[in-house]
């Protein structure tokens, strides 16, 4: 494991979060970085998303309900999407930029991948911005945007192999060609929770068709496995 600032620390089944989302000091993130494997250059995501996940029962609307252990990566991830933890961008975007953008080449152009979720602040942007801060690299938000609301169902979640993924997908995203790219660009595409990586490889090929764009790598907050 690779350990900034701390001892080894056990797994996390919570971290405290706060509403605000300005920059906090001092926390340092203990990752495993792994590789994520795709049509990019290279990929790469901060750890697993989870250490352990054990059925405990049904809720009383009848679903499932599980007992789960995140790790460090995965827990600030968990906090910022479903409990309004959005400081923790920061903390995400340090240990992107500490553990994963070294092992890159120059990145001119940080691209989130457009999410399958309405929220009315969107996790991944969030993430990618504070990264872009940090970093000093522009962020092309609107680089690439979702069709017609007709053309992403179903959702991937009910979708049980990765053909049916990328069936799927094959058709979901656009370029926004009026989005600013520099010529010969570098780009990262950047997710919050890699799983199959279908959604990230249908973005990668679609960018591989792009004039500007020379080469695209990738990296994740979280994978799972």
């Amino acid at each position: 494991n690779l350990v900034i600032g701390l001892a080894s620390r056990p797994r996390l089944t919570a971290l405290p979060f706060v509403l605000d989302d300005g920059p906090r000091k001092g926390l340092q993130m203990e990752v495993d970085v792994r590789e994520i494997p795709g049509p990019w250059e290279l990929g790469y995501a901060l750890d697993r998303h989870v250490v352990r996940s054990e059925y405990t029962g049904d809720n009383e609307e009848g679903r499932p309900t599980f007992d789960t252990t995140y790790t460090e990566a995965g827990n600030a991830l968990h906090q910022l999407k479903y409990k309004q933890g959005w400081k923790l961008k920061h903390d995400i975007a340090r240990a992107l930029n500490t553990h994963i953008m070294p092992k890159l080449p120059d990145i001119d152009l940080i691209v989130p991948i457009p999410a399958s979720t309405k929220r009315p602040r969107q996790p991944v942007d969030e993430i990618a911005r504070a990264l872009g801060e940090r970093a000093g690299i522009r962020v092309g938000s609107h680089l690439i945007e979702m069709k017609d609301s007709s053309s992403v169902a179903p959702k991937l979640k009910s979708l049980a192999t990765r053909e049916e993924k990328d069936a799927v997908l094959k058709n979901r995203f656009k370029i926004n060609v009026a989005a600013p790219v520099p010529r010969g660009a570098n780009i990262l595409l950047l997710d919050d929770l890699f799983d199959t990586g279908a959604t990230m490889s249908a973005v990668c090929t679609l960018l591989q068709s792009h004039p500007k764009v020379a080469k695209i790598y990738a990296a994740a907050v979280t994978k799972t496995g």
